[in-house]
């Protein structure tokens, strides 16, 4: 088993930038509640409960088949601003 670097920078509220030995790994955006992390071999939503323990994530590869890409290339973003709202709804809530 051999080391491994891993290190999370918080660069603007809700906005963090993951680290690895080899450079940015990805781009986290979004706060309790929901967050979007964008990498490099593949997109996640990720959207929780805060408090209980419960949540959902979905990976969207950026290496999609030609078909499945075309048939919805603009749900990724949809889910994107979804979760930004719903971050942004929780903030205000809970503060």
């Amino acid at each position: 088993m051999g080391f491994r670097f891993r290190k999370s920078v918080k660069i603007l509220p809700g906005v963090r930038v993951n680290m690895t030995g080899k450079g940015v790994s990805s781009v986290s955006v979004g706060g309790k509640g929901a967050r979007v992390n964008l990498g490099k071999k593949r997109n996640t939503v990720t959207t929780s409960l805060p408090g209980t323990g419960l949540s959902y994530s979905r990976s969207y590869s950026k290496n999609l088949p030609a078909p499945l890409a075309e048939k919805s290339p603009h749900s990724f973003w949809v889910w994107v601003l979804v979760v930004l709202g719903c971050s942004l709804l929780l903030t205000i809530i809970f503060g």
